[in-house]
C-alpha cells in the first residue's frame, strides 16, 4: 500500500521531533489502518494445503484487524495480530493450521540500551497470568509512558537484504526476495526518564551489565536536557511474512534524529512469550525442552551445526513474569530473546540509522522429526535461496598450471563444475603480485572455456599472524590464544583490514568464482582497541562479524561461491561440512563408504543436500596407507563407483581430493555414468531426503529423495553394503511426494509400472540390489 504523503510527514515530524504520541481519532496511523483491506470470508480460514507438499496460492498481507484499533499480518498458515492503541503491541500470534496460540501474554516489541539508558519498545502492561491471555484482559492493559511510543506504520513488500547474483540455477523457481508482506511499525523516545537500578528484568545480563527495571523511574514534570536531546530519536521494527510459508522475520532500527553522536549499547530486538513445550515441576540439571519454534538469525557463526552457532543471537530463557508455571524454580524455557551474547555498543552519527541483525521464526505444526527437518530445510530455501546451488566440484591437490590444466580439462569431460585449488595444493590467495594475479586469471580464463568455473583455498581463523598485536586478545587473559580455534587474526586489525583488502581485488581482477574459507571468523572477542573500527571487547564481536558478512554479501553479489565450514547460509554462504570426522577418512575403503552414508543420512536432518559438502579423499588423507587410498583409481574402481553413487544418489557434493579425477578410460567412464545419472535426475536429487533406514552394514540402507512440485516426484535409492544380492519388499511411504492415489515407478530407467497407495501413502516395493551394489527407482 503506497504511502499516504501527508500521514508521512506527520510521522516523521513525531518520530524525529520528539512531540508525543497520540492515540485519539486524529491519530496520522489511523487514516493508513482504515486503507488496509478487510481480509475476506475466505481469507478468514486457514488455509488447508499442506505447506510442505502443495503451492500454497493464498498470499501473505497486512489486514485491518477486528477492532478499529488492530491490524493483522497474515498468510493463512499463520497471523500476527498487534493492538495499535494505547501503544503497540503483539496480542496474538497463531499458527492457523494447528489452531492454536504461539504465544501466551504481551511483551515489549523490542528493548534498546540507548547511551546506558534501557528503553522498552512498545508492548502494554498489566497481564494478571503469563500461563495464557485471555482477550478480556487485551482490553485492560495499559502503555508504560516510559517505553518508546507508536506513532505511525508502514506496509510494503520484502526486499533483498543484499545482491544476489543467480549463474547456477539449480532450482529455477527459487526467487530473491523471497514474496510476502512487509510491515514496519514507528516508535518515538517516551517524554519520561529512567534511571538504573541494580537487578530487574529485561535486558540480558551474562556479561554483567545493567538491566532494565519495571518498577522504579523517575518522571520529572519537565524533561531534563539529557532526555530533550535523545527526543529525536526513533525505533522502528520491521517484520516480514512470506507466502506460502509459516515463516516470519523481524529486525529493528534506531534513527539518529539528534544533533549528537549516540551509542546503541543492547538491544532485543524479539522478545516472544511462547507457550511452553513441557512442564516439568523440577529441573535436576537437565535442560527443558524450548517451545516448538525454530529460530535462525543471520547473526549465526561459530558452529557447524545451527544450534551451536545460534549461541551468539537467540536463546530460550525462562520468563520472570511467568510465577504460575509448574517449574517450582520458575526456570522453563519459553521466552525467546533474539539479543547478542555481547554489545553491539555501535555509535551512531547524527542522521544514521543502525539496524539490527534478523530473526526468522518458524512455529512448527508438529513434533514429527522428520516434518520439523522439512520445514526447517523449506525455510533455508526461502530466506537463503543461494543454498539451492549444488555444482559438482574437484579439489585439485596441485597448483602448477600442468595440473590445474589437466583437472579443469577431466572436470570438463566427465560433466564437473567446478574445482578448487585446494588447501596444501601451493595456491596463495594472499599473494598480489601483477605476475600472480595474471597467472591467476590465464587459470580462470581456461577454465570458463571449458565451461568450467575455478576457485582457491585460503584460511582464516586458526593461524596466528604477525605482528602479534594483530591477533585476537584474549579478554580473560589479555594475551593472543585461547579462542575458538587456539588462535584468530583480530579483523579490525591492519592484518585483517590488509587480509579482506587483498580478498576483495582477487575475485574483482581474476574471474575466480569459488571461495572456500576455512576457519571462518568463528565469534572470537578481541580485548583491544583498533581505531577507527573497534572500541574494544563489547563491541569486537559485532565489528568483526559485520567484516566477514559484508564481504560474503559482496561475493554472492559477485556470483562468487562460498564453502564456509560455520553457518553463515543467511549471509551468503552456500555450503558447510555435511558433517563427518577427517581422521575417519583413514579408515579402510569399505568402512569409509559406511561412514559416509551414515554422515549423510545425519547430516541431512535440517541441512538440504546441498547445504553440506562430503569428503572422498582420492590420495591418502590423515594417513591409513594403501587400505585406505582410492589412487590408483582403476584398481579401486568398484569403491569409487560406491563413494560416487552414495554421494550422488542423495544429491550431496563431496570434496572429490586429488590431481584427477580419472586414470584409464574405464575410470572415466564409471565417472562419467554416475555424473550423467545426477544430471538426469538432478530435479528429485536436489530435493528434500527422507530417512527411510540409517546404514549399518548388516542390511540394506536407503532414503528416498522428494520433490513434489518436480515432474520427477521422487529417486529411492537403496544401497547394499553386503557381499551378497538381497531382495525384499521395502514399504515406502510416498506423502511428501505429494502423489495421493497411485504413484509411477520404474526401475533404473526401465518400464514404469504403477502402484496404488495405501490408505497412510506408502507402497509395498520389491527390490533387487547386487552385491555392495544400488537398486534406484525413479517415482512419478
Amino acid at each position: 500500500m503506497p504511502r499516504n504523503t501527508s500521514s508521512r510527514i506527520a510521522r516523521l515530524a513525531l518520530l524525529f521531533a520528539g512531540i508525543p504520541a497520540t492515540h485519539g481519532a486524529e491519530a496520522p496511523w489511523r487514516r493508513d489502518r482504515d486503507r488496509l483491506p478487510a481480509p475476506t470470508a475466505a481469507e478468514k480460514q486457514p488455509v488447508r494445503e499442506d505447506w510442505l507438499v502443495k503451492t500454497v496460492e493464498r498470499k501473505a498481507q497486512v489486514f485491518k484487524g477486528d477492532r478499529d484499533d488492530e491490524i493483522v499480518l497474515s498468510n493463512g498458515l499463520i497471523s500476527r495480530t498487534f493492538r495499535l492503541a494505547p501503544n503497540a503491541a503483539t496480542v496474538g500470534f497463531d499458527h492457523l493450521v494447528t489452531g492454536e496460540s504461539v504465544i501466551r501474554g504481551v511483551k515489549p516489541e523490542a528493548i534498546v540500551e540507548i547511551d546506558g539508558v534501557p528503553y522498552e519498545v512498545g508492548g502494554l502492561k498489566g497481564q494478571p497470568n503469563y500461563a495464557f491471555l485471555r482477550p478480556e484482559w487485551i482490553e485492560q492493559l495499559e502503555a508504560d509512558p516510559r517505553a518508546f511510543q507508536f506513532i505511525g506504520f508502514e506496509v510494503g513488500k520484502p526486499k533483498e537484504r543484499f545482491p544476489w547474483k543467480r549463474v547456477r540455477h539449480h532450482a529455477p523457481d527459487a526467487k530473491w526476495p523471497p514474496e510476502g508482506a512487509y510491515l514496519r511499525m514507528d516508535y518515538a523516545m517516551p517524554t519520561v526518564s529512567a534511571r538504573q537500578l541494580p537487578g530487574g528484568a529485561g535486558l540480558p545480563s551474562d556479561l554483567g551489565r545493567k538491566r532494565l527495571i519495571h518498577d522504579e523511574f523517575e518522571t520529572p514534570a519537565e524533561p531534563d536536557a539529557e532526555l530533550r536531546a535523545r527526543q529525536r530519536i526513533g525505533v522502528s521494527v520491521h517484520y516480514e511474512l512470506y507466502d506460502g510459508v509459516p515463516i516470519l522475520s523481524k529486525w529493528i532500527t534506531v534513527h539518529n534524529g539528534a544533533d549528537r553522536t549516540i551509542v546503541v549499547d543492547r538491544f532485543v530486538s524479539e522478545i516472544l512469550p511462547a507457550v511452553e513445550s513441557e512442564s516439568r515441576v523440577e529441573e535436576r540439571d537437565v535442560p527443558g525442552m524450548p517451545p516448538n519454534i525454530d529460530v535462525e538469525t543471520d547473526y549465526s557463526m561459530g558452529g557447524l551445526s545451527r544450534t551451536n552457532a545460534l549461541r551468539f543471537s537467540a536463546r530460550w530463557v525462562p520468563d520472570p513474569d511467568y510465577s504460575t508455571q509448574v517449574s517450582y524454580l520458575r526456570q522453563t524455557p519459553c521466552l525467546l530473546e533474539v539479543t547478542p551474547a555481547i554489545g553491539p555498543e555501535q555509535d551512531v552519527k547524527p542522521g544514521e540509522t543502525f539496524e539490527s541483525y534478523r530473526a526468522f521464526l518458524l512455529p512448527q505444526d508438529s513434533y514429527d522429526r522428520e516434518r520439523q527437518g522439512l520445514g526447517l530445510r523449506r525455510m533455508y530455501r526461502t530466506v537463503a535461496p543461494w543454498v539451492t546451488e549444488n555444482p559438482l566440484m574437484m579439489h585439485v591437490r596441485y597448483a602448477d598450471w600442468d595440473s590445474v590444466k589437466n583437472a579443469i580439462d577431466q572436470c570438463a569431460e566427465v560433466g564437473f563444475e567446478m574445482m578448487i585449488l585446494t588447501f596444501g595444493s601451493g595456491f596463495d590467495i594472499e599473494d598480489e603480485s601483477p605476475q600472480y594475479m595474471a597467472e591467476m586469471k590465464r587459470y580462470a580464463d581456461y577454465a570458463r572455456s571449458k565451461g568450467i568455473e575455478i576457485g582457491g583455498y585460503s584460511l582464516l581463523s586458526s593461524r596466528r599472524v604477525e605482528p602479534d598485536s594483530d591477533n585476537c586478545i584474549n579478554p580473560k587473559t589479555g594475551e593472543p590464544g585461547g579462542t575458538t580455534h587456539g588462535n584468530c587474526p583480530a579483523l579490525a586489525g591492519g592484518w585483517g583490514q590488509d587480509y579482506f583488502r587483498k580478498l576483495y581485488k582477487f575475485f574483482g581482477k581474476t574471474g575466480f568464482m569459488n571461495l572456500e574459507h576455512d576457519g571462518s571468523y568463528p565469534g572470537d572477542l578481541d580485548a583491544a582497541s583498533r581505531p577507527p573500527l573497534q572500541k574494544g571487547v563489547e563491541d569486537s564481536q559485532w565489528v568483526q562479524w559485520k567484516i566477514i558478512t559484508d564481504f560474503y554479501k559482496w561475493c554472492r553479489g559477485r556470483g562468487v561461491y562460498l564453502n564456509v565450514p560455520d553457518c553463515y547460509y543467511l549471509s551468503g554462504s552456500s555450503k558447510c561440512g555435511m558433517g563427518y570426522r577427517e581422521v575417519n577418512w583413514s579408515l579402510p575403503r569399505d568402512e569409509q563408504v559406511i561412514h559416509t552414508r551414515q554422515n549423510i543420512h545425519d547430516g541431512t536432518w535440517e541441512k538440504t543436500p546441498s547445504m553440506g559438502w562430503m569428503f572422498v579423499p582420492l590420495t591418502e588423507y590423515h594417513g591409513g596407507g594403501a587400505a585406505a587410498t582410492i589412487e590408483p583409481l582403476h584398481e579401486h574402481l568398484d569403491h569409487y563407483e560406491g563413494m560416487l553413487a552414495s554421494n550422488l544418489g542423495a544429491g550431496v557434493q563431496a570434496c572429490y581430493r586429488g590431481p584427477r579425477l580419472y586414470d584409464t578410460d574405464e575410470t572415466k567412464a564409471a565417472v562419467k555414468k554416475w555424473v550423467d545419472f545426477f544430471k538426469r535426475h538432478r530435479e528429485a536429487l536436489e530435493g528434500d531426503l527422507i530417512h527411510l533406514r540409517r546404514a549399518d552394514g548388516r542390511d540394506v540402507d536407503y532414503w528416498l529423495k522428494v520433490n513434489p512440485r518436480g515432474k520427477e516426484k521422487g529417486l529411492l535409492a537403496v544401497y547394499n553394503p553386503l557381499e551378497r544380492e538381497v531382495s525384499k519388499t521395502l514399504r515406502i511411504p510416498l506423502y511428501y511426494t505429494g502423489l495421493t492415489d497411485a504413484a509411477r515407478v520404474s526401475e533404473r530407467d526401465g518400464q514404469a509400472k504403477e502402484y496404488r497407495l495405501a490408505r497412510d501413502y506408502t507402497i509395498q516395493l520389491p527390490v533387487t540390489v547386487p552385491a555392495g551394489g544400488l537398486a534406484w527407482c525413479v517415482i512419478e
